[in-house]
């Protein structure tokens, strides 16, 4: 059966952006040290780069290899659609969680009103497919889909963002995950694989 794995960029205090959506004070170290982390993670998770900068990564052909499918909230959707983009990952299936946004936003979008849970209950029952879906975010959406997230890649950067979106919003569900690898980097950021227990 597919996976939902909930692949996400973390400060040090649980936020996956700042209060205004921000995401660029992540530090990506020096020229040296920002060049050899993306190369790896992108070499490793090719998928998760948007269509338009695939090529500028150096990916621009590479096959999907772990997840076919994309799954978001509007605030993860949203710096996309601001700068005029409404398929920001046009080599997956995507689809937005949104009681807001229009349906008809992109063709290659699906709009997901609501019951997201539902819908990834479909997703993994789906026969054939041996790709998993990727939650991009956001902390809301986490926090309900949290009973379906089977795994979970949680790159750390090494800053305290002091208030934000946090990596999960939801009810308190305490759910414990083993670390089933990690990878530190020469920038401060580590990468950890966990899966549910």
């Amino acid at each position: 059966m597919r996976k939902l794995v909930y692949y996400i960029g973390v400060s040090l205090d649980g936020r996956i952006a700042g209060p205004g959506g921000e995401f660029d004070f992540f530090p990506q170290g020096d020229e040296q040290q920002a060049a050899a982390y993306s190369t790896w993670m992108n070499a490793l998770y090719a998928e998760t780069i948007p269509t338009a900068y695939r090529a500028a990564a150096g990916v621009a052909d590479a096959p999907n290899r772990r997840f076919d499918t994309v799954i978001m909230g509007l605030g993860t959707y949203r710096p996309a659609l601001d700068n005029g983009i409404t398929s920001p990952y046009a080599h997956l299936r995507q689809y937005v969680v949104s009681s807001t946004l229009k349906p008809d936003i992109d063709p290659a979008v699906t709009v997901v009103p609501s019951d997201p849970l539902t819908l990834v209950r479909e997703l993994k029952g789906e026969v054939g497919t041996v790709l998993d879906i990727w939650l991009c975010g956001g902390g809301q959406l986490a926090g309900t889909l949290l009973p379906e997230i089977d795994e979970l890649l949680i790159k750390t950067y090494p800053v305290i963002a002091g208030t934000g979106v946090p990596v999960v919003d939801g009810a308190f569900d305490p759910t414990v995950f083993d670390v089933a690898e990690r990878t530190a980097f020469p920038n401060g950021v580590t990468l950890t694989r966990l899966t549910r227990r």
